[in-house]
């Protein structure tokens, strides 16, 4: 396309993130046309052995996230399909290597770039024969996880599982030099160049440095060593991403890669550094195609972060919920921690917003450690009273949900977990279907449905 002419720019994104609303206004801001690429709005059409695309786009942006949803699969292949027709950044197969952690741990070690060291066993005999390797204490995650969330410092003395529900975990190496104050490094790179970087420090009473879970962040883009810089750039380039927040830690030999994130967050690096990625990917984007952009407005829009509703979302219906599967008021599920999973009778509350679970039950599936504490109202305290919050994964039929749930004593309540609308709001409840009776009615079973 000739120089003069706006380009299209679409970002894949099917959620609402301050990221993808920065990215798409920034676009704007450039000159040329943002697209949102949404439900909404986006189909792909083969007729006659011609391909077409709703909306029209020149090239796209990948921002769909990957490490949190239950469908990765389905997404990854949205984002192929996207890529055997239009040029993509952040392409799907770089991606998919990115979000798992241990597949990103063995490409860069294979390209001799240094990196904790880790096991992944798909047997639990296997996994717990090596785990003595690792110390006393060691860093159990899953293999796909978000926010910090499937990261755990655990007790090595103690067996672990090969998987959390049905996630594959492993063990990596702890790193760290000043055990009183644990911090990181993010470098966030764009297009083969450092747009920022921000040493993060975890909160009072955890050691992940996620923004995420409430950890601070300093501007590193001008003092961080040469070796990190370095090895974040070779880092991003071996994983084959267009642009990363690469997270790094300094051991007793040098700077570790602990992962490479394809859709890594700009809010604590704007905090941190007063300059927003955003407009250097739109600038990528649009140059990928041959379209102009002014570096000086590039470099003006990246003092600020707009992440407003962009002018170019499109409609949004009220979703059709005929579809959602159905949960009973009385729920059997499976829920599962890092040394174990339990089946066990759940209760269905549309009112709580967050799902809970016994102290008790807690201990015995591992669940934890405690990523904070959250206040929760009470009609008989007033202000409420604080809870620790914890990750839990919780089968429901063959769906798994992985959530942060609070930790309160249910020993006097009948149920030992209640599901609350993080969970809720992917079915309907039918409040008559209660797994732990004999008694139900078949005829009138599914009458009264309440959406969620």
């Amino acid at each position: 396309m000739s120089g003069d002419e706006p380009v299209r720019v679409g970002v894949l994104s099917l959620h609402n993130s301050k990221e993808t609303k920065a990215i798409l206004n920034a676009v704007e801001d450039l000159g040329h046309e943002p697209v949102w690429l949404r439900r909404e709005n986006t189909a792909i059409s083969v007729e006659d052995s011609e391909l077409t695309v709703e909306p029209e786009v020149d090239i796209i942006a990948n921002r769909l996230l990957l490490s949190n949803t239950e469908e990765p699969a389905e997404l990854l292949g949205l984002a192929t399909t996207f890529n055997r027709i239009r040029p993509m950044m952040n392409e799907p197969d770089a991606v998919l290597t990115a979000i798992h952690k241990f597949a990103t741990a063995a490409t860069l070690a294979n390209w001799n770039i240094q990196v904790p060291d880790a096991l992944l066993a798909l047997s639990n005999e296997r996994l717990n024969q090596g785990r003595e390797r690792f110390g006393d204490v060691g860093v159990y995650k899953t293999a796909i996880g978000t926010h910090g969330g499937g990261t755990w410092k655990v007790d090595l003395t103690e067996p672990v599982n090969p998987k959390v529900g049905n996630r594959q975990a492993f063990l990596q190496d702890l790193i760290e030099r000043d055990s009183s104050k644990h911090r990181d490094l993010r470098v966030y790179i764009v297009d083969g160049e450092i747009i920022g970087a921000m040493y993060r420090y975890a909160p009072e009473g955890d050691w992940r440095t996620n923004v995420a879970l409430g950890g601070a962040v300093d501007d590193a883009t001008d003092e961080m060593p040469e070796e990190a810089s370095e090895t974040a750039l070779y880092a991003a380039d071996v994983m084959g991403l267009d642009y990363a927040g690469v997270d790094l830690v300094e051991g007793e030999d040098g700077w570790f890669v602990l992962e490479v994130n394809p859709t890594a967050g700009f809010k604590g690096l704007y905090e941190a550094t007063g300059t927003s990625p955003a407009p250097y990917i739109a600038k990528a984007a649009i140059e990928r195609v041959e379209g102009e952009v002014d570096q000086d407005r590039v470099e003006a829009l990246a003092n600020s972060l707009d992440d407003s509703t962009p002018s170019c979302k499109p409609r949004i219906d009220r979703p059709e919920r005929e579809d959602a599967p159905i949960v009973g008021y009385i729920e059997d599920v499976v829920v599962s921690g890092t040394s174990g999973s339990e089946q066990v009778y759940a209760k269905s509350d549309t009112g709580a917003t967050r799902t809970s679970i016994d102290t008790s039950l807690a201990a015995e599936i591992g669940a934890g450690p405690i990523k904070s504490m959250t206040r929760v109202k009470s009609g008989s305290v007033k202000g409420g009273k604080a809870r620790p919050v914890v990750d839990l994964v919780i089968g429901i039929g063959g769906d798994q949900h992985t959530v942060t749930a609070s930790v309160e004593d249910r020993g006097h309540m009948e149920y030992p977990l209640l599901l609350g609308r993080d969970i809720l709001e992917h079915y309907r409840v039918d409040v008559r279907r209660k797994a732990d009776s004999d008694t139900r009615n078949p005829d009138k079973e599914g009458e009264m449905l309440e959406e969620e």
